[in-house]
């Protein structure tokens, strides 16, 4: 068994090794066309140092960010090629392709940025946190309860944005000496104002029913994933319904660590595309889109795992459910949402239709939902937290200024 994974760990190196380098050969002719960024123009930076598997991280962001740079000019620094070459014919704000450090420091010499922004926990962000004359700010990729939310990394920050009242009584617990008044600045869920985008079906009398799944986690503490418990039987049960239009989006890394996982997924796909060809006016739908928010909008009731999705979703402040991990040692944060969420065990999930049935005529359910919608988000009224992420970055600028007079 460890000779075969090592076998296929290797594998994965060569094809990322070979996508890496086509990735570069392409952006080479592209950036030479583009020629040099106008001296002086941008102001903010998201810097960005994955490849293309954790490009989601980047793509919720998109519409926030180019909402922003109609004031504050934003400019993307991808530190791989996978990365790049995707994020510069899809995103809305300008990338430049920085793999070593000597480019990355020729783009900070000739540009006037006096904001980063950081969507991961990336070792990598270091190279970037060095430069001392910007307010270097961790915006994270989503907000929930999972362990990654609480980490001491958030220290090496001048800054984070986080979502509300929740984020911030969550880092409170673990924190030390952390000075939350000035660095945490809340700003509810900017994404949420953009939840929109072009239905792939006609609207009909079905209830549409959302499945985003996340992967099946590194570690047992981590292991939140449902597709391999909960999802093969809830597909079956919801494609078998002529009530119900499932919408199937799973983590783009689902089945990177545990083959089963990977199998189920595809089995998954493979019902899809089964119950589709007996009914096309069902129109099941096997989503792996660049764009998230339609689906979030669109979704009568979501079933997610423990991940940022829940409050994706949370923000929407639409019914939902959450797969109860089946693994033990899976770690719940009890002290928030999921403390009074509903839940879904692998045991019921081949009742789904019954459970979604009661879901809907369950008033209680309703107004426990708009409690912990505001709790996370604050105000969840449409342009709120756009408001709110504008007024915190024109905060840092007006202290970036007010440093910037008194420093040498």
């Amino acid at each position: 068994m460890t000779i075969r994974k090592d076998i296929g760990l290797a594998v994965k190196l060569v094809k990322d090794v070979a996508a890496s380098r086509r990735a570069q050969k392409r952006l080479a002719g592209r950036l030479l066309g583009d020629g040099p960024l106008p001296l002086g123009r941008f102001k903010i930076a998201v810097y960005f140092a994955d490849g293309a598997v954790n490009l989601y991280q980047m793509r919720q962001w998109y519409r926030p960010l180019a909402v922003l740079a109609e004031t504050w000019p934003v400019i993307v620094l991808s530190r791989t090629g996978t990365g790049a070459l995707p994020m510069s014919e899809e995103c809305p704000v300008p990338v430049t392709y920085v793999r070593k450090v000597a480019d990355l420091e020729r783009v900070v010499d000739e540009q006037d940025i006096r904001i980063v922004f950081y969507v991961n926990q990336n070792a990598r962000n270091f190279q970037m946190m060095r430069y001392p004359r910007c307010w270097h700010v961790f915006i994270n990729h989503g907000e929930s309860d999972k362990m990654y939310m609480v980490t001491n990394q958030i220290k090496a920050y001048d800054y984070a944005f986080v979502a509300g009242d929740a984020a911030l009584a969550r880092l409170d617990r673990v924190l030390w000496d952390y000075d939350f008044e000035k660095r945490a600045i809340t700003i509810g869920r900017p994404q949420a104002d953009h939840y929109s985008g072009l239905l792939p079906y006609v609207p009909d009398e079905r209830q549409v029913v959302l499945y985003a799944p996340t992967w099946e986690g590194d570690r047992p503490t981590a292991a939140y994933g449902s597709i391999a418990t909960h999802g093969v039987a809830l597909a079956t049960a919801l494609l078998a319904s002529p009530r119900h239009r499932l919408i199937y989006r799973p983590h783009p890394r689902s089945g990177v660590i545990d083959d089963a996982y990977g199998a189920a997924n595809r089995r998954i796909v493979g019902l899809i595309k089964a119950a589709n060809a007996r009914d096309p006016a069902a129109h099941h739908i096997y989503d792996t889109g660049a764009e998230l928010g339609w689906q979030l909008a669109a979704a009568d009731v979501a079933i997610v795992d423990i991940s940022a999705m829940v409050y994706d979703r949370l923000a929407a402040g639409k019914a939902l459910l959450v797969t109860r991990p089946a693994d033990p040692a899976a770690e719940i944060d009890t002290g928030g949402y999921l403390a009074a969420c509903d839940w879904l065990d692998a045991s019921a999930a081949s009742s789904i239709v019954g459970t979604l049935d009661a879901l809907a005529h369950d008033p209680e359910a309703e107004a426990r939902l708009a409690v912990w919608v505001e709790c996370y988000f604050g105000d969840a009224t449409p342009g709120a937290a756009t408001a709110r992420f504008h007024a915190a970055v024109q905060h840092l600028m007006e202290e970036w200024e007010r440093f910037d007079a008194v420093r040498p």
